[in-house]
């Protein structure tokens, strides 16, 4: 906690603060008062998120999270899964964007990513004309990125490991070089 408030009074750009539809959380974002917030499932157990947040299953608490980040001045998402369900549920919780769940094509091969590939464009698709900002991310990195960011109508693609782990061996400016090269020729294929 000491950290992101440290951050947030010397930052220099926007922060984007991932945290859990909790109780404490919540309380927090208010003190922080970050520009973006982006609602991710959390369980305690997890190292890194597994999968989307259940909104159609918790829309009201949802729902009233978002209403009440928003109130306090910050843009919410919703880190949820390529499902139409989902985005359904993420619009009628008022959250204008959604963050698509990319892990489960960048941890597949063959013919289970093509599938996975399939239904995060679907899914991007549907979100925007259901009039969502459609951002994606996990679990991306230097040899799955470019198909992701090829695909039309993503707005942005949040993607840190994969940079700061580059960064030790190439330095920060480089790894954030090689990673807006290679975002930049997924889009280009467009």
């Amino acid at each position: 906690e000491r950290d992101i408030r440290l951050l947030k009074e010397v930052m220099q750009t926007r922060m984007n603060l991932e945290i859990a539809v909790t109780d404490e959380m919540l309380a927090f974002a208010e003190e922080i008062r970050p520009e973006y917030i982006c609602l991710v499932p959390e369980r305690r157990d997890e190292l890194t998120t597994e999968g989307g947040l259940d909104v159609a299953g918790n829309l009201a608490r949802v729902q009233k999270a978002v209403e009440q980040l928003t109130g306090y001045g910050c843009e919410v998402s919703l880190f949820i899964d390529a499902d139409p369900r989902q985005i359904e549920a993420a619009r009628n919780a008022g959250a204008p964007v959604v963050e698509l769940h990319t892990g489960h094509y960048a941890e597949a091969s063959g013919a289970q990513q093509v599938e996975a590939l399939q239904r995060i464009r679907e899914g991007v698709a549907y979100a925007r004309k259901l009039g969502l900002v459609v951002n994606a991310g996990h679990g991306l990195h230097y040899h799955n990125v470019e198909p992701i960011a090829a695909i039309p109508g993503i707005n942005e693609l949040n993607i840190g490991h994969a940079i700061i782990s580059r960064a030790l061996f190439s330095g920060l400016a480089g790894a954030v070089a090689d990673m807006r090269g290679l975002i930049m020729t997924g889009e280009a294929a467009e």
